[in-house]
């Protein structure tokens, strides 16, 4: 998705930090959001600094080029991690798999990021460290690859991969120091692994939020099917019945002078077809509200459990099975269905259980979770 500068996205912020979005928490994707944050990341820095910390540190290169290498490396370093935080914010928020068009505050990271990879690459092929000088510019092509559409990124790392041999091949063969072939083929087999273990993790990531849109979109469309439908009897029964109260009291109207006891008969019908319909439609809701306890204790297994929260549940079978006046398992219900929704809405929870036992002909149900932070207002009941 193309998101139009400046405005930041749900759940992210200006320095391109990852934060978690409001639908994250409910979702089970926080916990991965920054597993994904610190992996790639860490794999970014890990890279940097274990590559160029010991060249940095060896007092036989020239302080003229260690100087400016550990300056490009603190800005590189930075840059990654804006850029990267960018893109996790921004992927989270989107809605398709279109590219993404990163804020101009990301711009100038984007830019540092290329100005300070020219450095650490220039100043160790200048010194023929032919295993060194790839290394910021893998990881410059692997970052800028993420903000690409999939034809254009797999040209980008191809044409990468293709030229990656030719900087150190050339250097080598003038400097005639009989390493052509590692000067040509580490820095490509080092582009391709560093492309696979940054845009790894972020597709993972990626997948992982279509998934979840989808689920919330499947979510959606069942209580938009569950509503038309209700909609659609509510308007077979009503129309009928309606339609036939019009048409016999616009003729009683024109009979009540003429023949007042054939409008008198049909005014009884009148009576009787108001009667019916609303008869009908509180049959209609009855249908629609009338749950029990089984059905909803299902229920909150399955909606729990697509929130991304670990529900268990502790049934008697007996309890289900003892012998319960129906309005009290739909009662029961009720209170299931509320106590799952408080869960979903007003917690944080990650793990939350359901109790139900019959003892002594009392029936006994609990829901707790994990996620209850504060305690309620006098007078009120929560678990």
């Amino acid at each position: 998705m193309v998101v139009r500068p400046p405005v930041p996205a749900p759940g992210c912020c200006d320095n391109g930090r990852v934060s978690d979005g409001p639908s994250e928490r409910g979702a089970g994707l926080r916990s991965f959001r920054r597993f994904t944050w610190w992996t790639v990341l860490g794999t970014t820095v890990c890279l940097l600094v274990v590559f160029f910390g010991e060249w940095i540190l060896d007092t036989d290169v020239p302080a003229l080029a260690r100087v400016p290498t550990a300056v490009a490396l603190v800005v590189d370093t930075v840059a990654s991690a804006v850029l990267l935080g960018g893109w996790l914010t921004l992927s989270a928020a989107a809605a398709d798999t279109r590219p993404v068009r990163p804020p101009r505050g990301w711009l100038v990271a984007a830019v540092a990021a290329v100005a300070a990879t020219v450095v650490l690459a220039a100043l160790p092929l200048a010194r023929r460290d032919y295993g060194l000088w790839a290394v910021a510019p893998a990881i410059t092509v692997a970052i800028c690859a993420t903000y690409l559409a999939p034809r254009h990124r797999r040209s980008l790392i191809v044409g990468a991969v293709l030229l990656a041999p030719l900087p150190g091949g050339a250097v080598s063969l003038a400097a005639g120091d009989g390493k052509p072939a590692y000067a040509a083929l580490f820095p490509a087999g080092l582009v391709a692994f560093t492309v696979w273990m940054v845009l790894g993790p972020l597709w993972a990531w990626n997948l992982a939020g279509r998934l979840d849109r989808a689920r919330r979109l499947e979510a959606e469309l069942a209580v938009r099917d569950e509503r038309l439908r209700f909609a659609a009897d509510l308007h077979d029964i009503q129309g009928h019945h309606l339609q036939a109260i019009a048409l016999k009291s616009e003729l009683a109207a024109r009979l009540v002078e003429l023949d007042p006891v054939r409008a008198a008969a049909e005014m009884r019908e009148v009576r009787q077809l108001s009667v019916d319909a609303l008869r009908d439609t509180r049959a209609v809701v009855r249908g629609y509200r009338r749950t029990t306890l089984d059905d909803e204790i299902a229920n909150a297994g399955r909606v729990l459990a697509a929130a991304g929260i670990d529900a268990r549940t502790a049934l008697e079978p007996a309890a289900l099975t003892a012998g319960m006046a129906d309005s009290t398992r739909h009662l029961l219900g009720l209170v299931m269905r509320e106590a799952t929704t408080n869960v979903l809405r007003h917690s944080q929870a990650r793990y939350a259980e359901v109790d139900y036992r019959v003892t002594e002909g009392h029936a006994h149900l609990r829901v707790g979770n994990d996620g209850a932070d504060e305690l309620p207002p006098p007078g009120t009941e929560r678990d």
